[in-house]
C-alpha cells in the first residue's frame, strides 16, 4: 500500500513548479502558500545574493523558495531526523551545492552558523519558525527563540523574520533589532525585525 506523502510546490523563481516533499504533519506544520507568497512579496529583490538561514527548517520549503528567487545560499537547521531526511531529499532536488544542512538543536546550531558568518561581507536573512501548539515541552519555545535573536552579535543581518502563532504578543525590540511590521494569516503571523 502506497503512503501518500504530503508535498508542496515552489511558487516562483527559477525552480517554480518543482515539487518538494513535506514531513508528516504530525511532526511539523507547513508554512501556508499564502503566507509564503506574502513573505517573498515583502522581500522581493532583497532576497537576491543574500544568505538565507531557516531555523526549525522542517522540509526546507522557505529556504528552498529563497534559493529559487536567487538567494546565494540557504542554511537549514532541523532537529527531527525524519524531517531532516526529507529536507536532504528536497535540497538534492533543488540544488545541493547551495544548501547547507544541520541536524540538531536550533538553539545551538543557528548561533554557530551566525558566528561562522560574523566576519563575512554577506548579508543574512534569518527566518525563525518555531513549532507551536502541538508538541509537549514546547511551552518556552518562543522565549528561547526571542533570546536567541536578542543575543545575535552579527552586524551583517539584513532582516530577522519570525513566523509565530497570531495570538502571541511579540516584543517591539529584540536585542539590536526592532519590529518593523507584522502580517497576519489566520492562525499564523509573520513579524519582520530590522536593525534599531
Amino acid at each position: 500500500m502506497k503512503i501518500n506523502t504530503p508535498t508542496t510546490k515552489i511558487i516562483a523563481g527559477k525552480y517554480k513548479g518543482k515539487t518538494i516533499s513535506l514531513p508528516s504533519l504530525d511532526v511539523t506544520r507547513s508554512s501556508k502558500a499564502r503566507l509564503k507568497e506574502s513573505l517573498f512579496n515583502v522581500l522581493q529583490f532583497d532576497i537576491i545574493d543574500k544568505i538565507f538561514i531557516e531555523s526549525f527548517a522542517g522540509s526546507g520549503s522557505i529556504g528552498l523558495e529563497a534559493l529559487s528567487r536567487d538567494a546565494k545560499k540557504s542554511y537549514f537547521v532541523e532537529l527531527d531526523k525524519g524531517s531532516y531526511n526529507i529536507l536532504i531529499k528536497n535540497c538534492k532536488a533543488i540544488d545541493m551545492n547551495k544548501c547547507q544542512t544541520s541536524l540538531g538543536d536550533t538553539f545551538i546550531q543557528t548561533p554557530n552558523i551566525l558566528s561562522s558568518l560574523e566576519n563575512s561581507n554577506e548579508e543574512i536573512i534569518l527566518y525563525v519558525d518555531p513549532p507551536f501548539d502541538f508538541r509537549d515541552g514546547m511551552d518556552d519555545i518562543y522565549t528561547r527563540s526571542f533570546k536567541m535573536i536578542e543575543e545575535i552579535k552579527n552586524d551583517n543581518i539584513f532582516m530577522v523574520i519570525v513566523e509565530h502563532v497570531s495570538t502571541l504578543e511579540i516584543p517591539n525590540t529584540l536585542g539590536k533589532f526592532s519590529l518593523k511590521k507584522t502580517k497576519k494569516f489566520g492562525k499564523s503571523s509573520l513579524s519582520y525585525y530590522i536593525y534599531s
